[in-house]
C-alpha cells in the first residue's frame, strides 16, 4: 500500500488522534464520566479505537479507507 495520508491530513491526525486516546483512557479510568452506565463505556471504547486509528494511520502515511474512496492527501 502506498503511502496516501500528508500535509494538513497527517497533522490533525497526529493531533486529534492522540487527543481522543488520553479521553478515552481518562473516561475508563473513571477520572470524569461520558455518559451513564454502559453508555459511557461504549463511548469510552469507541474514543480509544478511533484515536487509535488516527494515531497509526497518521504515523504510517496509510489509510486503507482513504484507498477505498480515492483520496490521497500525500
Amino acid at each position: 500500500m502506498e503511502k496516501n495520508v500528508g500535509g494538513l491530513d497527517r497533522i490533525a491526525r497526529l493531533v486529534l488522534g492522540p487527543a481522543l486516546l488520553l479521553v478515552g483512557v481518562a473516561a475508563l479510568a473513571g477520572l470524569f464520566t461520558l455518559a451513564a452506565g454502559t453508555t459511557g463505556l461504549v463511548v469510552a471504547g469507541l474514543l480509544l479505537v478511533v484515536g487509535a486509528v488516527l494515531t497509526v494511520t497518521a504515523l504510517t502515511q496509510k489509510c486503507p479507507l482513504n484507498s477505498l474512496i480515492g483520496l490521497d492527501t500525500y
